[in-house]
């Protein structure tokens, strides 16, 4: 991973991993097999997301959005799927050139079309021929050593928001805002989890909620608007304006949460064997999803990591393993090396390629933040972790020119899905891509970067969630958070990970505290 990344990898700063696989680089693997793998029986789907059907082409590669109904896709395996080797890895990539290390905003190298998690395939065949995969496995990060929103419009970014970047450590007051600010992007994004871009549009102009400002309501949407666009019918009981009465459970605040006693258990240096042996002690199975479902239950049958994300697990690349990664940003304040590699040793239980890379990313990013740099910095900092010539980096850095290019954020998300629409939804590319473009357009602004990211559709719920963390932890505070977000949140969680329901995100957040306790 330091080779892929070239000297933009930043020093690392404290602490060792002692569980880093042997550096191996990716397969090239830029053919498709015909090999059939076989079926996956997976339990019921829950309130976040319905169980996932494997998809009809490579799990890396493009697919179709899936329909205006919303319901679950069928369970049955296709009759072709990708080979995936899992042999010998082929030389690793070259060290990044000079156009390799580019920053933000510069001259891309090549012109692919960029492109983890939670959520179901498609249902339809895809429009295009997939991508490469670009590789089962994934060379490891170097050993860490001892409220004026502008809703989805408005103007470009001019000076960011945050700190000089000094390495400092993170307050509670800190974590809490970040807690906060995660929990609320989340909350404004599952009622049009798994709705297309013109139905969200749709949907929130029908009450004068556009540009995208506050809570989704269904009060004064069209009868005929509202049938042919339901709300996400597992969330909308509880996350419409009119119904919300605090954070009902979903598995982006689940993950974090399991990751804050992740290190109070093992400490910054655990393994990832130790990440599998806390979901078996604290996880029910029927509340993980694609991905982290698959690897669960190659845990069940014996499978060991990093095995457990590559044995017949079609949804490597999606963006389950970005959801964990804020407590890696959090626990590492200014060192977005550690952050990362600390976020590849929980993404590797799970994913790989650009799902570990997407986790890296938000990591580095949060890391800087919690640093005190800009929104800007910050996000420069996440793509310094990343190998620059990757599918998700590329698609990052061009997400990041088109915010700082256009006035209008509407145009920028048609932009993106433009770019990156034949990708699955929850694939972690076109999601990373438009999380980056939504926190650089914003300027780091809480509002205007929750709003932003869940305006732009996709994964609404997941995406807003990563942006209220990253716009929570510059913001520094709970009060600087406007309180028409934080007061329906009632400082209640609902969570099924044991132990831990009806808590407060300001526990959360001395909990958090407490992990890094010597």
């Amino acid at each position: 991973m330091t080779q892929a990344c070239g000297d933009r990898w930043p020093k690392p700063q404290h602490g060792t991993d002692n569980d880093t696989p042997p550096a191996t680089a990716p397969p090239a693997d830029t053919s498709r097999g015909s090999d059939t793998p076989e079926r996956v029986s997976e339990p019921a789907g829950s309130d976040h997301h319905p169980s996932a059907a494997r998809p009809t082409d490579n799990p890396t590669g493009p697919s179709e959005p899936p329909g205006p109904d919303n319901h679950p896709p069928p369970t049955t395996a296709p009759r072709s799927a990708p080979h995936t080797p899992e042999g010998p890895t082929t030389p690793p990539p070259p060290r990044a050139s000079a156009d390799g290390s580019r920053e933000p905003g510069t001259p891309e190298q090549a012109s692919e079309p960029a492109g983890g998690s939670d959520h179901p395939p498609p249902t339809t065949a895809p429009r295009s021929a997939p991508h490469a995969l670009e590789g089962a496995t994934i060379p490891p990060p170097p050993r860490a050593s001892a409220d004026a929103s502008r809703g989805s419009g408005g103007p470009p970014p001019v000076s960011g928001r945050g700190g000089v970047g000094e390495r400092t450590a993170l307050r509670t007051h800190q974590s809490h805002a970040a807690w906060l600010g995660r929990a609320v992007g989340c909350l404004l994004g599952k009622p049009v989890e798994k709705l297309e871009l013109p139905a969200i549009r749709a949907l929130a102009r029908a009450t004068g909620n556009w540009p995208l400002n506050t809570w989704f309501t269904a009060r004064g949407v069209p009868a005929d608007l509202a049938a042919a666009h339901p709300w996400n019918r597992r969330s909308a009981g509880s996350s419409l304006a009119e119904n919300i009465d605090g954070m009902p459970e979903d598995d982006d605040l689940n993950y974090p949460l399991l990751n804050v006693l992740l290190i109070q258990r093992y400490g910054r240096d655990f393994r990832t064997s130790d990440v599998a042996r806390l979901w078996l002690d604290q996880l029910p199975a029927g509340r993980t999803f694609t991905a982290e479902r698959v690897a669960y239950r190659n845990l069940l049958s014996g499978i060991e990591p990093p095995d457990t994300a590559r044995h017949h697990n079609p949804f490597r690349e999606w963006i389950g393993a970005a959801i964990r990664a804020d407590v890696h940003g959090w626990t590492h304040p200014g060192d977005p090396a550690s952050a990362a590699a600390q976020a590849y040793r929980d993404a590797t239980l799970t994913h790989t390629a650009n799902g570990v890379y997407s986790a890296m990313f938000v990591a580095g990013t949060i890391a800087a933040a919690g640093g005190g740099a800009d929104v800007h910095a910050s996000l420069r900092a996440g793509l310094s972790v990343v190998p620059p010539l990757s599918r998700l980096a590329q698609a990052v850095r061009q997400a990041i020119r088109l915010a700082r290019a256009h006035t209008d954020f509407d145009t920028v998300v048609d932009r993106l899905h433009d770019a990156h629409g034949h990708y699955h939804w929850v694939h972690a590319v076109p999601n990373a891509a438009l999380l980056a473009a939504a926190l650089t357009h914003a300027d780091g602004d809480f509002t205007g970067s929750i709003c932003r990211a869940v305006s732009g559709g996709w994964d609404t719920d997941s995406n807003g969630a990563t942006a209220g963390s990253v716009a929570g932890l510059l913001a520094g505070h709970p009060d600087r958070l406007p309180e028409r977000w934080t007061a329906p949140l009632k400082n209640h969680l609902a969570t099924s990970v044991v132990g831990f329901d009806g808590i407060g995100f300001d526990e959360l957040a001395r909990l958090t505290q407490e992990a890094l306790r010597p």
